[in-house]
């Protein structure tokens, strides 16, 4: 009888589960984004959130919740109810914070259900205009010519900008100081100032400056030339092999049932692929990069092993 009662308790469970995939989404839906207002991460999220509500019929309200490098943000996600309402817009502090930090309040892996990717945002390494470099080889040269003189800075450590400038050193033999910061907002004018001669920030912090001249960006992280910025030196072209991006992606809680993450996976390749969306994430700096949710699912498990071995590699530790 127990094992009857059971069985009709599951076929009721699918059956409800069913249901409420076919009505979803049924009432507004928040996405949650763990910095500040104003960031190359929250405007991605306000591009597509407004196109995602005029498709899925109900309103995708951009929560911003910064902190604890936005693992604020992912626990409240991770602990929210898995119906489809609440989401995580994820960055590569999700990927980098398993190695950086002692103890995460979720399970970067387990308490998640990938959705869909939608941009990658290549980095940018700036100089001040008065830096006599203004292409990639010409900033390793100096670097290299003065051991231990130039700093660099970037949001702080541990971020994905700070891996890069590591990575670098180790590809390039180069020697320059991290100089952490809190936030790309604050690095961008001490380079724009001459307080910092270097900075490794998103595109998106430093296109706009770079176009009115206040400082020059040497290189970008991605392996070909952007659309729309294709002034911009890329990395590769002195160092094969450097290819980092901020990749910007939807979570939802786990168990999450698939047929929501269904309807959100194909909504957001839907929004992608308009004109009008693709224009302002070029703006941005950023390339579309919507996936399947079992390939962003595997490429998760791959950074997160990627970044944890440069981050061991360099001995970078994150105080709280």
């Amino acid at each position: 009888m127990t094992s009857i009662r059971r069985q009709l308790a599951c076929t009721l469970l699918l059956l409800a589960c069913g249901a409420h995939a076919q009505n979803y989404p049924s009432k507004p839906i928040r996405l949650l984004v763990g910095y500040a207002p104003g960031g190359g991460a929250d405007t991605l999220a306000r591009i597509l959130a407004a196109p995602l509500s005029e498709l899925l019929g109900q309103q995708i309200v951009v929560e911003n919740r910064p902190g604890a490098g936005s693992t604020m943000a992912a626990a409240a996600a991770a602990k929210a109810s898995p119906d489809g309402y609440t989401l995580y817009y994820a960055d590569a502090a999700f990927l980098t914070a398993p190695s950086i930090l002692d103890k995460l309040p979720y399970d970067p892996v387990r308490s998640f259900a990938p959705v869909s990717g939608t941009v990658s945002l290549p980095l940018a390494i700036v100089v001040n205009p008065a830096v006599p470099a203004k292409t990639p080889q010409e900033l390793i040269s100096l670097v290299k010519a003065n051991p231990g003189k130039y700093s660099y800075g970037t949001p702080g450590v541990g971020t994905l900008q700070h891996l890069c400038g590591e990575l670098l050193k180790k590809m390039v033999g180069i020697e320059w100081t991290h100089v952490p910061y809190k936030g790309a907002a604050a690095v961008v004018p001490d380079v724009i100032g001459g307080q910092i001669p270097i900075g490794i920030v998103s595109a998106t912090a430093a296109l706009g400056q770079a176009r009115s001249g206040k400082l020059r960006i040497v290189a970008l992280t991605s392996p070909q030339r952007l659309p729309g910025a294709s002034e911009h030196p890329v990395i590769a072209e002195a160092v094969g092999g450097l290819d980092v991006s901020i990749d910007l992606f939807v979570l939802a809680p786990a168990g999450t049932p698939a047929a929501v993450v269904s309807t959100l996976n194909k909504a957001i390749k839907t929004v992608l692929g308009r004109k009008e969306v693709l224009d302002n994430v070029k703006v941005q700096g950023g390339i579309p990069d919507w996936t399947t949710p079992e390939d962003l699912s595997a490429r998760i498990t791959r950074d997160i092993a990627k970044w944890s071995a440069v981050v061991k590699e360099s001995r970078i530790r994150f105080e709280r």
